[in-house]
């Protein structure tokens, strides 16, 4: 409870006005478009970002989620779960289909930024134990890898996550049950401590 007001409140309250917004915005009132933008546009690019490790590529995932927000607004259903639910499975359905042409054309691997600022030694440690995470995410297998960050960066609830990834909520929890343990054996084979590991998912 918030003041007085629940969570399921709040959630329905913004989709109310989610829903208000969206039929401003497919009656081409681009003021709301830029609104929206402002509300919404950090919350693809974090997930792009998180799946693909690259700010650029993150950059043209969030600009085609909001696009299409705009192109299927006359679309848009009252009652649903928001823009931000919609917003992150149209992120992630375009994260996976750019994982698949990578592969087709052989580059799968994205290089690793350096970071030349000067870090304290605990600082590092995170540091190196963030970047071992981010390399066994980045090797599970496409649907694996947006189960992990549905689920454990963006606090999606095991039935929302199932549905943006299309599956039965019994088939989701078996693939994340795989995901985690090809997950949790990657970083015990990088002998990352607890509380670097700790440091490097907050």
């Amino acid at each position: 409870m918030v003041h007085g007001v629940s969570m399921q409140q709040v959630a329905t309250k913004m989709a109310d006005d989610d829903d208000a917004l969206m039929a401003r915005l497919a009656a081409r009132d681009t003021d709301v478009l830029r609104s929206l933008s402002d509300r919404h546009a950090a919350l693809p690019w974090r997930i792009a970002y998180r799946m693909l490790g690259d700010a650029t590529e993150a950059e043209d995932i969030a600009q085609e989620a909001m696009l299409r927000l705009w192109q299927f607004a006359d679309r848009w259903k009252p009652g649903g779960a928001g823009v931000a639910a919609w917003l992150t499975r149209v992120a992630t359905n375009l994260c996976l289909d750019r994982l698949r042409r990578r592969r087709l054309i052989g580059q799968d691997e994205t290089p690793d930024r350096a970071d030349d600022a000067p870090l304290a030694d605990q600082e590092i440690e995170a540091d190196e134990a963030r970047a071992a995470v981010k390399q066994c995410i980045e090797a599970l297998p496409d649907r694996q890898r947006a189960a992990i960050i549905l689920t454990y960066y963006e606090d999606r609830q095991n039935q929302m996550a199932a549905g943006i990834l299309a599956m039965q909520l019994k088939a989701f929890e078996s693939l994340l049950f795989r995901a985690r343990l090809a997950l949790r054996g990657c970083i015990e084979g990088k002998e990352i401590a607890p509380a670097d590991l700790g440091r490097s998912v907050s």
